[in-house]
């Protein structure tokens, strides 16, 4: 080998490396999402023969066909493969909950003295029937339009002109492969209800191009609101070549794209800051000029101005304390979406949802986000509509 071999050399076995070791990780995390309510549901109970080789081999089936559904749905663009996958990924995930649940039952059963298989079987009905109890309550909850939840915010240096404006939020929308265009509209309906002096999108406004979410989309343009529309970006819109193309799309759409930049809105003589950043994932997705810089969002902005910051995820708050920011706005956790995953979010995020204080000035607010993402399910995670009305402190 060549001395200029070697490097290219070792670059291939790194990548070979990482490639075992991201197909071990999914092989086991499969194993243990499929396997455990097979477990559960077809092998310890013992049911007749026919029944535990079909249940078998269903299981079988799904493990096999999840991965290849989503590779073919989010890598290679199948709509059809993406609902498939995202569906199937949702039901095994609550099967699996509960499969757990049910195993702990399943030992209390056993210390009052309920003997096999009548144990194990009451242990798997009860598992499926609540599992399919909270899939039909989740995609109904994934489907319908939001609730909208109101919140009083009160801002240190907010003028009287302000006092009681009214910002409304929607994060998250998520247009992807279940075509959304009559929810989108009927949101934007609500939205107009509420008579917004402002209305802000946190990001993640789709998965896909624009050109394939537009019909969904394109209702963001009937949104009105006194003062201003704003948008960032989330970390979906990095996932392809597509965060300029939606940056220009909602200007196009009559939105102020705040990227890492601000407007300041008025209103009766009183002012307020309206900034901007990029997700915090802009800066490694490799488009060119993007990155959250907060000082560039910020730069020649009014002093003594409370300053309102819209930032894809709660991560992004400290830079916020830092920069004096007032309020910041976020979405990107979903709440959890599909309880109980709240507890994995809350391992990459400081706030789950709602209001929360950070630092000596500065306020986050976390929707729960608007829309949903992959699995069509929400469970014990509302979707949300925010209606917050400012206060002056």
């Amino acid at each position: 080998m060549t001395r200029t071999d070697a490097p290219a050399h070792a670059v291939r076995r790194t990548k070979r490396r990482r490639l075992a070791g991201f197909v071990a990780v999914l092989a086991t995390v499969t194993a243990l999402l499929f396997g455990v309510p097979l477990w559960t549901l077809v092998l310890a109970p013992a049911w007749p023969g026919a029944v535990t080789l079909a249940g078998t081999l269903a299981f079988i089936a799904a493990a096999v066909a999840q991965p290849l559904l989503m590779y073919l749905g989010h890598g290679r663009g199948s709509d059809a493969a993406a609902v498939a996958g995202d569906t199937l990924l949702g039901v095994i995930w609550v099967l699996f909950t509960w499969s757990v649940f049910g195993t702990i039952a399943g030992l209390a059963l056993a210390a009052i003295g309920v003997d096999a298989p009548l144990r194990q079987r009451t242990v798997a009905v009860t598992v499926l029937a609540v599992s399919l109890v909270l899939l039909a309550w989740g995609w109904h909850e994934a489907m319908r339009v939001p609730r909208v939840r109101t919140v009083e915010v009160f801002l240190r240096g907010l003028g009287a002109g302000l006092q009681g404006a009214r910002v409304v939020l929607i994060t998250d929308t998520h247009y992807g492969p279940i075509d959304r265009s009559r929810w989108s509209a009927r949101v934007v309906e609500v939205v107009n209800s509420l008579d917004p002096d402002l209305v802000c999108h946190t990001g993640d406004i789709a998965d896909g191009s624009v050109a394939r979410r537009r019909p969904q989309s394109v209702h963001l343009g009937d949104v009105r609101a006194r003062l201003a529309k704003a948008y960032v970006t989330g970390n979906h819109e990095y996932f392809g070549p597509s965060a300029d193309a939606w940056l220009a799309h909602l200007t196009e759409l009559g939105w102020e794209a705040l990227h890492n930049r601000h407007i300041v809105v008025e209103r009766d003589g009183s002012r307020l800051v309206v900034a901007g950043v990029d997700d915090r994932t802009a800066h490694g997705s490799g488009h060119p000029g993007h990155g959250a810089d907060h000082a560039a969002a910020l730069r020649g902005a009014p002093e003594g101005v409370p300053v309102l910051l819209l930032a894809h995820q709660p991560r992004q708050v400290d830079a916020a304390v830092a920069h004096g920011v007032d309020l910041q706005l976020s979405g990107h956790t979903h709440g959890g979406q599909i309880w109980p995953f709240h507890l994995l979010v809350r391992l990459d995020q400081p706030v789950l949802h709602g209001l929360s204080r950070h630092g000596a000035r500065t306020q986050l607010y976390t929707s729960r986000g608007t829309g949903f993402w992959g699995p069509p399910f929400r469970v014990f995670a509302p979707s949300e509509i925010t209606l917050l009305i400012l206060r002056p402190a």
